[in-house]
């Protein structure tokens, strides 16, 4: 052997050797040594032990099992290690390692009218979720469970009514779930007491553009007297006692209650962080639900966030999660929470959680001049018009790959696969995403950009809400106004303070999505500073409402097209060399950006459509020549129109790429071809005003109304009377007294104030409803 042969393999085993193995096992004692041969017990007393090894590696090895957790288990600067000396917890060689947040109960059962009942001994147990054999029971609820019905599987109208309430005896502690009106998200309540035939509640603070519950969907849990189906169960507080109505026998089942929010938590700081530990190959299951704490308001959204998950970290570095499997929790599975740099989160399951996925959310005190309600803003002359962030106190550098994501937001319905706030420079690439409530990826406002989403399928989205799309994100940065006439003013006064936020670009590159009830690549209120390209959109195209330099070329919309939403003047925006099914579809739109050009449309009669409006100048119609549109191979053909115009053939390679995940994902719906006909709504003439009947997804989202009903303003004339009052976009919803739910009705109630010179219309503007006096002659 040659001498720098043997001196390689003697630093290999000199560095091997350093490494200290400690083992712990369900069946092992926390007396014991913490060997292979005498293992201790618990993850707590393993990791006392590592703390006595800091000039090394360490590795806490699980032996197969399951391990109860009476508390989470807490890393804090005591367990931040040295680069190359790091902390590993993990499954001994593959062995199926499962870590419960759940206390096991043990019940002496006695049947009634095929209910079973049983008195609880042990005090102070949290029952908000239960399991039977590792399967979900339901709370009691009305209606009943109905699995796959949307949302909440099952809701009913009448939830509230008298005679419902009539007859709970005792309703303190049950939760009524309802949407949002709009079907933005979801709202909870917690019943206190009641007086009559009416609840008494507190809540509704889960989304932050507050609203009335949607009046149709809508159920309640934890009612004793809804007990009444296979599978539901009901606690007694007061009487420290379980209901449970099942088929199972329970005298050798497993019964388990969730009895903590976080499985483990890292607690560090900016100036302090916890540096890595890696985790890998564990299965964390049974954290308890916190759709009650989910109260936190994120910037001008109407988003609310909980900052805790089963896993939860702060101030971290280089915390690494592998190959884990998360199933079964009842919150947030993942979140980052404030500083947190260069972690990597990656081969992981998840699937069946409560809430979001992956979460990252900075501190709002790193955010200058901060808003959080959509209507708030900061005046000019108050505006900290400094570049950036404040600190560093938010996650950055940090990468989610390879992981596979679906049947999220069980509880919840404001939710995300991935969700970035308050961050900058976080890389999402090769997942897939599916089955999810609303959007599969959502970045919520521009602070900070530098974001890279890249190579992932996202489809089957916004499954129970409504205005989302399988990629989802807004604005509303520093320099957003709630009246849209400031913000074109400071747009054009002001163009320094866009970037201010939103200071680099975040990149979405060769992905491929698929919404069918929402847009595929969804950028609203004010999302600015993106390029998007060399993406595959399967079904709802590609919308931009309101904002700035977003740089869309190279992209294939399937059987949909371009949705350019209320753009500002001079915005910057560029769409070239895209294959596209349809026309455009335009909402407002007066100014058309920097250049739409150079794209490939299916027939002549689109583009001519399309070259009413001054743009497509340069593009070109015909069959872009698709390799395999069954097996979803959209290259284009040699010869194919699309490379007159520019295009150029992309990388198809979407999703997960671990072979046991690509194994267990579900296939995405390769839809099938369908030529789109142009249908133009008939626009009617309102003393001067250009309406037509608000009637499509498209222009209730331009509008911001919740329902497609009302009359929509297309234009005002100059010489209308009513040129000073009614603005485009505005949706009408009554005049004087009358609901206006169409044009015809708006067409009525005028003949009938013939006499009159002026009217009253209630109207919908800057997403608020509000009157406004008109002339008539």
């Amino acid at each position: 052997m040659k001498f720098s042969t043997m001196l390689l393999v003697g630093f290999l085993m000199v560095g091997y050797s350093h490494a200290k193995d400690i083992y712990i096992s369900p069946k092992g004692s926390d007396k014991n040594k913490g060997t292979m041969n005498s293992p201790f017990a618990t993850l707590y007393r393993a990791q006392m032990e590592a703390r006595k090894y800091k000039a090394e590696q360490v590795n806490i090895l699980l032996r197969k099992g399951a391990y109860d957790l009476s508390r989470p288990i807490v890393f804090t600067v005591e367990d931040s290690r040295a680069q190359g000396e790091g902390l590993s917890i993990q499954g001994y060689q593959q062995e199926t390692v499962t870590i419960k947040g759940s206390a096991k109960l043990k019940l002496n059962w006695q049947q009634k009218d095929g209910i079973y009942a049983a008195k609880v001994p042990q005090s102070g147990l949290i029952f908000d979720q239960l399991y039977l054999n590792g399967v979900l029971m339901q709370m009691a609820r009305y209606p009943n469970y109905q699995q796959g019905k949307v949302p909440f599987n099952g809701t009913a109208a009448d939830v509230l009514s008298e005679a419902h309430i009539k007859k709970w005896k005792a309703p303190e502690g049950a939760y009524l779930h309802a949407m949002q009106t709009a079907m933005w998200g979801g709202f909870a309540y917690q019943i206190k007491g009641k007086k009559g035939t009416k609840l008494e509640m507190e809540g509704g603070w889960q989304n932050n553009r507050p609203t009335t519950m949607h009046k149709d969907y809508r159920f309640i849990e934890n009612i004793a007297e809804e007990l009444d189906t296979l599978n539901e169960w009901y606690f007694d507080k007061q009487q420290q006692e379980l209901y449970l109505k099942t088929n199972v026998n329970l005298a050798t089942a497993l019964i388990e209650s969730p009895q903590m929010e976080s499985l483990l938590e890292v607690k560090g700081s900016a100036a302090k962080p916890v540096k890595n530990i890696t985790i890998k190959g564990i299965t964390f299951t049974h954290a308890l639900r916190t759709f009650m704490k989910n109260k936190e308001p994120l910037l001008r959204s109407d988003w609310t966030i909980y900052r805790k998950g089963a896993i939860t970290i702060e101030g971290g570095e280089h915390i690494d999660i592998e190959k884990c499997v998360f199933t079964e929790l009842g919150g947030n599975v993942l979140v980052y929470s404030n500083y947190n740099k260069q972690h990597m989160f990656s081969g992981n399951h998840i699937y069946n959680s409560g809430s979001s996925a992956v979460v990252f959310v900075g501190d709002p005190k790193a955010v200058r001049s901060a808003s959080f309600q959509y209507s708030q803003f900061v005046y000019l002359k108050d505006m900290d018009t400094k570049f950036g962030p404040i600190g560093n106190n938010f996650p950055s550098e940090c990468t989610v790959y390879d992981n596979l994501i679906h049947n999220i937001g069980q509880v919840e319905k404001q939710t995300a696969g991935v969700h970035i706030s308050m961050s900058q420079n976080i890389k999402v690439s090769h997942n897939t995403i599916y089955d999810v409530p609303r959007a599969g990826i959502n970045i919520n406002e521009g602070t900070w950009g530098g974001h890279n989403i890249e190579y992932n399928d996202v489809f089957n989205t916004v499954l129970e809400t409504g205005d989302h799309g399988a990629f989802n994100s807004w604005g509303r940065d520093r320099y957003w106004h709630p009246k849209r006439a400031v913000m074109d003013s400071i747009a054009a006064n002001r163009p320094e303070l866009i970037f201010l936020d939103a200071m680099k670009p975040t990149l979405i590159f060769n992905n491929r999505f698929r919404c069918d009830h929402g847009w595929d690549i969804d950028l609203d209120d004010g999302s600015s500073n993106y390029i998007i390209k060399n993406n595959v959109c399967l079904n709802g195209g590609l919308k931009l409402r309101e904002g700035f330099k977003r740089i869309v070329e190279n992209n294939i919309m399937i059987n949909n097209s371009f949705h350019p939403h209320v753009w500002f003047k001079n915005s910057q925006d560029v769409f070239k060399h895209n294959i596209v099914s349809a026309v455009y579809y335009p909402v407002h739109v007066v100014d058309w950006g920097k250049q739409i050009d150079s794209n490939l449309f299916p027939d002549e009669f689109s583009l001519k459509k399309v070259q009413e409006w001054k743009v497509d100048l340069n593009s070109v119609v015909g069959d872009p020549q698709f390799m395999n549109v069954e097996k979803g191979n959209y290259r284009v053909k040699e010869g194919s129109k699309a490379f007159a115009i520019g295009f150029k053939n992309f990388e198809m390679n979407f999703g997960v790429v671990s072979t046991n995940l690509i194994k267990k994902a579900k296939k995405v719906a390769i839809p099938l071809i369908v030529p789109k006909v142009w249908k133009e709504d008939t626009v009617y003439d309102f003393s001067g005003v250009k309406v037509k009947n608000l009637t499509t997804l498209a222009e209730r989202s331009a509008t911001g109304m919740s329902t497609e009903t009302g009359v929509l303003v297309l234009n005002v004339d100059n010489g209308s009377l009513m040129n000073n009052t009614i603005k485009p976009n505005d949706v009408i919803l009554q005049m004087g007294n009358y609901p206006v739910l169409t044009v015809q009705d708006l067409m009525e109630e005028r003949k009938g104030s013939q006499s009159k010179t002026t009217v009253v219309l209630k109207v919908f503007r800057n997403q608020k409803e509000q009157e406004v006096t008109v002339k008539l002659k």
